[in-house]
C-alpha cells in the first residue's frame, strides 16, 4: 500500500457509488454550466446561479456521505482529507464547496 492513502479504496468505492446513483445531479450542474455558457450577458447571471444551485446539491449529498463515514473512524481527518482530495480529482465541479463544509 505504498504511496496509497490508507482510505483510497473507501473512497474509490464512494464516489463510484455517488457518480453511479447521482448521475443527474452530475448531469444536471453539466448542463447547467454549459447554459451558462452559452447565455448571453443579460441571462448569464441567472443561469450561473442555477449552476451554483445544482452544485450545492451535489455538494450537500458528497458531505453527507463524506461525513456519516467520518463519524466511524477513531480519527476522522485522514479520511476527510483523502475523500476531498478524491472528490477534487474525480468530481472537481463539486470540491470547492466541499471544502468549505
Amino acid at each position: 500500500m505504498l504511496g496509497r492513502n490508507r482510505f483510497a479504496e473507501v473512497v474509490d468505492a464512494q464516489l463510484e457509488l455517488f457518480a453511479a446513483e447521482h448521475r443527474d445531479v452530475i448531469e444536471e450542474a453539466r448542463d447547467r454550466l454549459a447554459a451558462y455558457n452559452r447565455a448571453d450577458r443579460d441571462e448569464a447571471e441567472e443561469l450561473y446561479g442555477d449552476y451554483l444551485d445544482s452544485l450545492e446539491a451535489g455538494t450537500g449529498i458528497l458531505a453527507a456521505m463524506r461525513d456519516a463515514y467520518a463519524a466511524t473512524v477513531a480519527d476522522p481527518e485522514p479520511y476527510v482529507r483523502a475523500f476531498n482530495r478524491g472528490v477534487a480529482r474525480r468530481l472537481a465541479p463539486f470540491a470547492a464547496e466541499l471544502e468549505g463544509r
